[in-house]
């Protein structure tokens, strides 16, 4: 968690920091600490300190049982600490970890009702004084041999590279420094030693508060150890869990309670017996260990996240497959064939609820609506959604989760999921699949190989859980807008159902029927104030939006929206109609031009058609021949695939001169000059090779192309026209530039199905199995 450190308030007196009263807990520059937060003015200081500067105050309470401190109840010296990580626990509790700065003194105390925020000034932690260095030796072997009998107590808790700064250390600040730093000493000597400047003073503190708590722990070893000689096995036991009853009762504690708690809670899950054992067994260690211990912590926030996954926890789906096709038709327009294959994914959901294995990939451009596809489908079979969003994920344990030991271990994606949805069965989606990384801490992807498998998925293991759990009840739903990137064993796993772009049509259905409804509710206006027409639509889709989805057309209508909204709350007027004519004042100057295109007979152009991401569009083709020595030119940044079919293209209409009196020595005596218009957009694809050949036989026979005839189509040398790709895209391009002939592939005739019927009730559909077909159509005598 990273947050910008920004200067903190300034007085004449010194700086004002959000402040947090600590109980039984003191501070000390340069150290690093955690501690637990759960009073609201506590939580609200670091909260706000973290959007502000990110630093701290903390200082010590007299008293650990006052509430609400004032002034009075606090010490005057503390720590400016800077916040390094906030972990949100339940019911509201904060583990915060800290970096002590400096020592600083309380100027004044101010209580906002809502957070405590101090005054300070800063202040040294050591004082520049001068002191014996033969008292100094002297105190701090003293000190050392002290520590050593109370390492003697802690050996199994206490690290031994602790104790060995310890006795290696030479000056006397790293002897304070790692003693009051690492341990366990009454909070009060520790404030001690925090406040006082001189060196030797607090040497002499640490020293006296060491020997006070070593002298308790020899004479509590003393007792242990008669009393172990006294007692027999059971009153053993007995005696020990009455003395940690009492020492809980005095503490307010009742761990023992909260152990059996989820001892109850395991043995209630429905989970198999493996996982069960190994469950109580981390319930048995908590029993047994301090209530303030580390490892405590981590038991418990271990067991929390256990019993709050939805284990045996299903939710009743009900499905019927005229609901499904209502909910669809109702969320989106168009988009017939992909409803069709979701609709049968449901239905055998419905038929056989335990199949496993259909695991669905949406592909398309974005904003072509993938995700609320999804959404629908969890709507249509009546389970919960939970979206997922993988992009730029490039740590495994992202998915799998971290191996519980670490500090701030946290469970996977996957099991998150889980958990929010409250339910074993709920729909999953996992968005930008594509966009997964991998990098030197792992490849996600591989971890989504498991996720995405029916026959391993019944026994996903999350790193953090230990235990396996069973996702094939889960229904998975990916998304992508590249599907050549999704590594191919994690594509084998998926079906794909591609989306394609919108067309203009849909578009235009799409936003008088959801996105201008939609946006007049977001800004306060009803249907009858704004009104959009239908040709002012149409415009706003060609002139100002140029995109696969709709999500450019979304805020161009909001655009309009926040200017009707202004006009109406200004008084200005109290409806606005929107017209064609009208949108240069709303929108400024159109954006985007119409397809360049042939709008008369000529010679040398050709009208094409091609596919790009954001829809069809018309690719006219230009051809002249000058004098020259057979040179074939070829421009407007075409790629490699179109260069070869100019190259087919000459080899063929060298092969049929003749039959239309064309010079059988042109490519020796005529340089061609072939151009697609729009140089700068880069051009590729075999599709436009019947283009080209028509227009180089136009232009070397001199005769004219029908201005009102568009084709597409691969060629071979022998002049077979190949079928292509795009087909729906392609005639909506040649439908809304008026086109009335379209020549296409015979092989495309199946395509013709998805093609719209608008487009097929306007447009003539010649299907050519070779060029002689589409010659004889598109040239003039």
């Amino acid at each position: 968690m990273e947050h910008t450190i920004k200067s903190s308030k300034k007085t004449e007196k010194g700086n004002i920091f959000y402040t947090v009263a600590m109980r039984g807990v003191v501070a000390f520059p340069k150290m690093v600490m955690h501690f637990d937060i759960a009073r609201d003015k506590s939580v609200a200081s670091v909260e706000k300190a973290l959007k502000e500067n990110g630093k701290l105050f903390l200082v010590a309470q007299h008293e650990t049982d006052v509430e609400d401190p004032k002034e009075s109840d606090i010490y005057k010296t503390g720590v400016v600490a800077e916040i390094r990580q906030v972990l949100k626990l339940p019911d509201n509790v904060l583990k915060v970890l800290v970096e002590g700065i400096y020592k600083a003194d309380l100027v004044r105390l101010i209580d906002d009702g809502e957070t405590l925020s101090a005054e300070v000034k800063r202040s040294a932690m050591y004082s520049r004084a001068k002191y014996d260095e033969i008292e100094c030796q002297a105190i701090m072997r003293a000190t050392k041999d002290v520590f050593e009998r109370f390492a003697a107590f802690t050996v199994p808790r206490m690290p031994k590279e602790l104790i060995n700064s310890v006795m290696m250390a030479e000056s006397p600040i790293k002897l304070i420094e790692a003693i009051a730093f690492n341990c366990s000493l009454n909070y009060q000597d520790k404030q001690k030693v925090l406040e006082e400047p001189n060196v030797i003073n607090k040497l002499s503190i640490l020293f006296a508060g060491l020997s006070a708590e070593t002298e308790v722990m020899e004479l509590e070893s003393f007792i242990t150890e008669q009393t172990k000689n006294s007692v027999d096995k059971t009153q053993k036991e007995y005696f020990l869990r009455e003395q940690l009853r009492v020492i809980q009762e005095q503490l307010g504690e009742d761990e023992e309670n909260e152990a059996f708690k989820y001892t109850s809670d395991i043995m209630a899950l429905k989970i198999d017996e493996k996982s069960r054992d190994k469950l109580l067994k981390e319930a048995d260690r908590l029993m047994k260990l301090p209530a303030a211990s580390q490892e405590a912590f981590v038991i418990k926030n271990y067991l929390d996240t256990v019993l709050d996954l939805p284990w045996g926890k299903f939710t009743k789906t009900k499905m019927s497959v005229e609901k499904a096709e209502a909910i669809l038709d109702k969320d989106h327009y168009g988009m017939k064939k992909v409803k069709e294959r979701i609709v049968e994914f449901l239905a055998v959901h419905m038929l056989n609820p335990e199949i496993k294995g259909q695991i669905i990939c949406l592909a398309g451009p974005p904003g072509i609506g993938k995700t609320s596809i999804a959404k629908s489908v969890a709507k249509a079979m009546g389970r919960k959604y939970v979206r997922v969003s993988l992009g730029g994920v490039r740590d495994e344990a992202d998915i799998r989760g971290h191996r519980k030991t670490y500090i701030g271990a946290m469970p996977g994606r996957i099991i998150t999921a889980l958990q929010q949805a409250g339910t074993a069965n709920p729909l999953i989606l996992f968005d930008e699949i594509d966009k997964l990384c991998s990098d030197m801490k792992g490849d996600p992807s591989s971890a989504m190989l498991e996720v995405l498998d029916s026959e391993q998925n019944a026994e996903f293991r999350d790193h953090f859980l230990e235990v396996p759990f069973d996702l094939s009840k889960a229904v998975f739903i990916t998304t992508a807008n590249d599907v050549g990137s999704i590594p191919a064993p994690l594509l084998d796993r998926m079906e794909l159902i591609e989306l394609p772009s919108y067309t203009a049509e849909e578009k235009f259905h799409i936003a008088k029927d959801h996105l201008v409804p939609k946006q007049l509710k977001e800004h306060g206006m009803k249907g009858t104030q704004l009104k959009i027409s239908d040709d002012a639509l149409n415009d706003i889709i060609l002139y100002y939006t140029k995109e696969a989805g709709v999500r450019s057309l979304e805020r161009v209508i909001a655009s309009i929206c926040r200017k009707g909204a202004k006009k109406i709350a200004s008084g200005e007027v109290k409806r606005v109609a929107v017209k064609a004519k009208d949108l240069q004042n709303w929108l400024g100057i159109r954006k985007y031009i119409s397809d360049f295109n042939s709008k008369k007979d000529q010679v040398g152009v050709v009208n094409g058609l091609a596919w790009t991401s954001v829809g069809g569009t018309l690719l006219p083709i230009e051809v002249v021949h000058l004098d020259g020595s057979g040179k074939t030119e070829v421009t407007g940044s075409l790629g490699d695939v179109m260069k070869e079919s100019s190259k087919i293209a000459v080899s063929y209409v060298r092969s049929v001169a003749d039959k239309y009196g064309i010079d059988k020595e042109f490519y020796k005596k005529r340089d061609i000059h072939i151009h697609a218009p729009e140089g700068a957009v880069p051009k590729d694809g075999p599709s436009a090779g019947v283009t080209m050949t028509t227009a180089l036989v136009s232009a070397l026979s001199g005769r004219k192309v029908r201005s009102d005839v568009a084709m597409t189509g691969e060629i071979t040398l022998h002049g077979n026209v190949l079928p292509i790709g795009g087909l729906r895209e392609k005639t909506m391009a040649a439908y809304k530039a008026g086109i009335k002939t379209v020549i296409i592939p015979a092989a495309n005739k199946p395509d013709l199905e998805e093609v719209d019927d608008v487009v097929k009730n306007a447009i003539e559909f010649v299907l050519a199995e070779n060029l002689t077909e589409v010659l004889d159509t598109a040239l003039l005598v």
